[in-house]
């Protein structure tokens, strides 16, 4: 079981450099959405 998981340690490497070199060295997360308050309807009777 050591093996199968220092294999799957160098392939999750190997996928981060890969992605690394096509996107770029600091890939940006997307900002998050600014919450806009909404005027709640006031309840009918």
């Amino acid at each position: 079981m050591d093996y199968i998981e220092k294999i799957l340690e160098k392939i999750k490497d190997w996928a981060r450099k890969l992605i690394e070199a096509l996107l770029g060295p600091d890939v940006q997360p997307e900002p998050e959405p600014i919450p806009i308050p909404v005027r709640e309807p006031k309840q009918r009777r």
